[in-house]
């Protein structure tokens, strides 16, 4: 019934609860889109004018030198050789840093019309005027004292790309020329220019023209600046309070735009310590080549705020009207839930086993009290049927009772004989297999030792250099003897008895493992050794090494692509306890319960099935135990636990 409420409640609260708020959601990010939009449309018509405010200044600089280069002034000038007198009353005037007269073929502060493309446009008889970059020694040749103006030194800046400059000593200049008809009618060139560099006047202006009184919201702010590279020469951007940011640089990003690639920067920057809307294009030279940057922009943050009160007041509005709407229709939903709730309790009941739980609904209540009627009917017939099951199943059980004693006992009977006759049938095989192996192997066996003793007697004292290796042998020579022994040990285990002695199992596991060195290494194993441990243990030094190779063996086999084997010994509270873990591919689940069972195997041809099961067989008469722990892809530990051996 809960479910049933829950669905209902979720299929009629998604539209306002759901829908509603994603509509609301998406409404809110399109509307953001556009305001951003507008915002990059505004700074676009705010660089628009700044760049038409500095062409006109570029253009009406170049007029206003050709019309004084025209002027009857300046004629009589030249030819009562008073030119000197009237170009510096005319650069005064004009508020020019540098003018000066170029005849034809002459030069001025070390370059001609060959340097310049404004003069060469004058010497070809038309006036221009260009943005033009002249470096400290051309400043300082033009006009004394000019470099000291257009010197600004360079102020750390973050994101900028790195430099090793101090300052930027070169001038960016309104550079403009025009035709000049000397006496004598050769031809010449007036020449004129306005350095950018701290002129604040200038930014000012195109400041106030971009950014006028009540064009932004309350808390922004419009700001102009003139770049040189990167550097800003003329700018109305604050470091501080009072303090202009002259020397500050531009981004890296930035820069990468505007400068290296030359397109137009119209989006979000960084400028100086604030995120403002901006706009930057290139500033082209008389040359054609990129040399600054004129930008416009306007701060962020009361946009960005007025984004996040908006948000914030629609998300709260939302939240009102659900508060108040929400509980209105959980109580209407109330009513409407509540006959179902009762037919709840009812089948619950029934579940519980009263069957003669009931709704006892009326008839003519709408459809929720038509379907409780109906179920009132279907419980009566299914209290009926469950009556006439009750008695059939009382007469069933006892018939299923008595055959099912008869089948166990007949099932009880059938696996013992199956158990003997399998038991049977293995210890036949293993009668055969032991007697085979017993003449197959004990030849072998005695040409070996036959011919180790040949070998010890022609080597005479040489031997001595290799004895450990001949005692190994002979300890390997007298294990397969003895393997050969517990083949026929496990099918006769009557007629067999082995000698036990008091053994270090320390001094056995070493040398267990130096007699599996060669298939350790083979697989490129890492082995990891921890034996420790002076208690002695009552058993047969060979079975020991018998079960403790078996364990290593097939860790070895069980890490074909490399991993840790690792192998230790130490005393426990009354015993010791031989610990071999490999970190190969596990032992599965099914297969762990069985691994101890004889002619169990998981290596198809390659094994008998034999080893862990007389290893267990050999550890269990010492009076000890082996067990296993093991996870798929992880690996496998086996733990011997011997007691300790009572002292003599």
């Amino acid at each position: 019934m809960s479910s049933v409420r829950v669905r209902l409640l979720v299929i009629a609260l998604l539209p306002m609860l759901v829908l509603l708020p994603l509509m609301l959601g998406g409404t809110m990010w399109r509307w953001s889109g556009k305001l951003d939009d507008l915002l990059v449309n505004k700074v676009t018509g705010d660089l628009t004018i700044a760049d038409q405010y500095l062409g006109r200044l570029v253009e009406m600089s170049g007029e206003r030198l050709d019309a004084v280069a025209g002027s009857v002034p300046f004629r009589d000038a030249l030819d009562r050789g008073e030119a000197g007198a009237f170009l510096a009353a005319t650069q005064a005037r004009l508020g020019l840093d540098f003018l000066y007269l170029l005849p034809e073929g002459g030069t001025q502060a070390g370059f001609g019309a060959d340097d310049w493309p404004v003069i060469g446009a004058a010497m070809a008889g038309r006036w221009h005027s260009a943005v033009d970059i002249f470096d400290h020694a051309e400043l300082e040749a033009l006009a004394p004292g000019l470099t000291a103006q257009a010197e600004i030194p360079l102020v750390p800046t973050r994101a900028a790309v790195p430099t090793d400059r101090n300052a930027e000593s070169r001038g960016m200049v309104i550079h403009s020329a025009a035709p000049v008809t000397l006496p004598g009618g050769t031809r010449g060139a007036l020449v004129g220019g306005l350095l950018l560099n701290r002129n604040l006047e200038f930014i000012d202006t195109i400041n106030a023209l971009v950014y006028r009184e009540q064009s932004l919201p309350a808390g922004s702010q419009g700001t102009a600046t003139l770049f040189l590279d990167d550097v800003r020469i003329s700018t109305n951007v604050r470091l501080f309070e009072n303090v202009r940011a002259l020397g500050t640089r531009v981004s890296a990003e930035v820069r990468a735009q505007v400068l290296d690639e030359g397109r137009i920067w119209l989006d979000r920057a960084f400028v100086v310590n604030d995120w403002y809307i901006s706009a930057y294009e290139p500033i082209l030279d008389s040359r054609g080549d990129r040399v600054g940057m004129l930008y416009v922009g306007f701060l962020e943050a009361p946009f960005r705020q007025a984004k996040i009160t908006s948000v914030l007041m629609l998300s709260a509005a939302f939240l009102l009207i659900t508060l108040l709407s929400v509980p209105v229709f959980l109580r209407w939903a109330r009513h409407v839930f509540r006959p179902l709730e009762a037919m709840t309790r009812t089948i619950a009941q029934v579940e519980a086993g009263d069957l003669t739980a009931r709704n006892a609904a009326g008839r003519g209540q709408g459809e929720i009290a038509q379907v409780a009627a109906h179920l009132d009917d279907l419980l009566d017939r299914l209290q009926a049927r469950d009556r006439e099951l009750r008695d059939w199943a009382e007469s069933l059980e006892a018939k299923v009772e008595e055959r099912t004693a008869d089948l166990r006992a007949a099932n009880r009977q059938l696996e013992r004989t199956t158990e003997r006759l399998i038991m049977s049938e293995k210890l036949a095989a293993v009668g055969e297999i032991t007697a085979s192996v017993a003449h197959e192997i004990n030849n072998p066996v005695a040409v070996i030792q036959g011919n180790l003793e040949l070998a010890r007697h022609r080597l005479g004292a040489e031997g001595d250099k290799v004895s450990e290796e001949f005692r190994l042998i002979d300890d390997q020579v007298y294990r397969i003897g003895v393997i050969v022994s517990k083949l026929l040990q496990f099918a006769r285990p009557e007629e067999y008895s082995g000698t036990a002695n008091q053994i270090l199992p320390a001094e056995v596991v070493a040398d267990c493992l130096v007699l599996t060195r060669h298939q350790i290494d083979s697989a490129g194993l890492v082995t990891q050794e921890r034996l420790a441990g002076l208690a002695r243990v009552l058993m047969s030094r060979t079975e020991l090494q018998q079960v403790v190779v078996n364990l290593i063996l097939n860790a070895v086999h069980a890490m074909p692509q490399g991993g840790v084997l690792s192998v230790a010994t130490k005393d426990a509270a009354d015993g010791v306890r031989i610990t071999i873990s490999d970190t190969g591919t596990g032992i599965a689940t099914d297969v762990l319960p069985r691994i101890f069972d004889p002619f169990f195997t998981t290596k198809q041809a390659q094994g008998t099935g034999l080893g862990l099961s007389i290893s267990q067989q050999l550890v269990s008469r010492a009076g000890g135990r082996i067990t296993v722990q093991s996870r798929p892809g992880e690996g496998s530990r086996f733990d011997i636990f011997l007691p300790v051996a009572a002292p003599h």
